[in-house]
């Protein structure tokens, strides 16, 4: 097994990856949820038919009450309506301060889940099984859970920390090729923006095989990473926004095609290629970084660019949380594992953006 401890304040958790953990689950919650009698475990369409009863038995044997709520697969369930009908389902179901929620699946269901904690009876524990690449090594750790308005993704939010983070790398074997390449856009972002070496062991892997024969070492680096970030600024203030890198612009490209052609990872693959040009226009990043990138993003199918209108540059950008006024803090690399913060006016961000 390995393991992780985020030491916050008061808020302290682990982060344990092992293959076969699903079936300890149970356990591992009784552990950390010593006064909870009733679970809400939250799951999607995808999700649930495969792990949902397994994990179901592995609570039940560890003596919780289990309810089981499913939600329609996609970024569409990340909604102020699939949040009500969750917490008004968790109060009939008589969860009280001491009781708990289950996330088990992708993104999705861990930031949906997770705000329902967050929230309901002004917040309650819960735990994430992210069983998606991506949630495995992004937005499972860290406590941002979050619901999209239609003004653009995760604008009605909050900070929560799980109280416990249990990866089963086994998972990853039922995710269709495109799902597991959206999560290594994730993936490549912590070897850009922190550990060159990472990158470089990427670079070798070259195909999903090659990261699944190293996939919890993989794991373990990219949480390690995520974990000291947070660690540093639990409240995304400074340093934790590095994390954002790409993500600014792949929201752009997001939002343009309805959240509908473009995952969130291809996004973000096109956004770090786009954002490290930036860099190079801007003489911070090193001009053959940008060809490194988008090479590496390629070999895991992810695309290097995608296009969109200026008007879809200006929206984004206009609603993107690292935006101050008409400032905007925008992450360049310094160069490959070195990655800053660098705050602009939005007005001028977008001239670059047009010159490129």
């Amino acid at each position: 097994m390995h393991r992780l401890n985020v030491p916050l304040p008061g808020r302290e958790y682990e982060i344990l990856i092992e293959k076969g953990l699903l079936d300890k689950v149970g356990r591992r919650c009784r552990v950390v949820l010593m006064r909870a009698s009733r679970i809400v475990l939250v799951t999607d369409s995808n999700v649930g038919p495969l792990y949902a009863q397994r994990v179901k038995e592995s609570l039940e044997a560890s003596r919780f009450q289990v309810k089981v709520l499913t939600v329609p697969a996609g970024e569409t369930s990340k909604s102020p309506e699939m949040l009500a009908w969750l917490w008004e389902e968790m109060m009939a179901f008589g969860l009280t301060r001491t009781d708990a929620v289950v996330a088990l699946g992708g993104g999705v269901v861990g930031d949906l889940a997770g705000f329902a904690a967050a929230t309901l009876l002004r917040g309650i524990d819960y735990v994430q099984i992210p069983t998606t690449l991506l949630s495995q090594v992004d937005s499972s750790v860290g406590g941002k859970v979050a619901v999209d308005l239609q003004a653009g993704k995760n604008l009605a939010g909050a900070f929560w920390q799980p109280r416990a983070v249990l990866m089963d790398p086994e998972v990853l074997e039922t995710l269709p090729d495109k799902v597991f390449a959206d999560g290594m856009a994730e993936v490549i972002k912590y070897g850009c923006i922190w550990d060159d070496r990472f990158f470089e062991m990427l670079d070798q892997c070259g195909s999903r095989a090659g990261v699944m024969n190293v996939i919890e070492q993989v794991l373990h680096i990219c949480c390690a990473i995520k974990a000291e970030v947070v660690l540093q600024d639990e409240h995304d203030r400074g340093m934790r926004m590095i994390l954002n890198f790409g993500h600014t612009l792949g929201h752009a490209y997001e939002k343009a095609y309805h959240y509908e052609t473009y995952t969130h990872g291809e996004a973000v693959a096109a956004g770090m290629c786009r954002a490290a040009e930036l860099g190079a226009q801007m003489h911070f990043t090193p001009a053959e970084v940008p060809g490194k990138i988008a090479a590496l993003v390629k070999k895991f199918g992810l695309p290097d660019r995608i296009d969109c209108t200026m008007e879809d540059y200006r929206s984004a950008i206009g609603s993107d949380k690292k935006g101050q006024g008409g400032q905007i803090h925008v992450i360049l690399l310094m160069n490959l594992g070195d990655a800053k913060p660098v705050y602009m006016p939005k007005k001028e961000l977008l001239e670059r953006i047009e010159r490129l």
